[in-house]
């Protein structure tokens, strides 16, 4: 029996996202080919072959990650789903898999693992006021 398709991303595809994400936030219309999405991995210091990031964007496509815009060539893409949407759903997903759901467990191990910049603690000390 073939094993099901995974729902999370993996890094290749969530690096290929972040390509549609950056380029939103310049032009929230924006449409890519592969060839765009090949040359911005490139310059971002990712060289991949063609193929693999026609393979990728594919895969994004069956995902419901993206969508095909177009019936020519070359096709155009577009991101359906958000950054926060997805960066939201996978923190939550992390979240209940590594921490049993608990958020205070997630800040405590962060807190843990370095310690705040001024820049950091002024941004946190922000969003726990906006919070209470």
């Amino acid at each position: 029996m073939a094993r099901p398709k995974a729902k999370e991303l993996t890094t290749r595809e969530l690096e290929v996202m972040h390509v549609f994400w950056d380029q939103n936030q310049v032009d929230p219309v924006t449409e890519l080919t592969v060839s765009d999405v090949r040359d911005a991995m490139q310059k971002a210091g990712r060289d991949l072959a063609y193929t693999t990031v026609a393979t990728l964007v594919r895969i994004l496509v069956e995902k419901g990650f993206l969508n095909q815009t177009n019936e020519e060539r070359p096709f155009l893409y577009r991101a359906v789903r958000s950054f926060d949407e997805v960066s939201g759903n996978m923190l939550g997903e992390m979240i209940q898999k590594v921490f049993g759901g608990s958020r205070e467990k997630l800040l405590m191990r962060l807190m843990e693992e370095r310690k705040l910049t001024p820049k950091e603690l002024k941004a946190l000390e922000d969003i726990l006021r906006e919070n209470s």
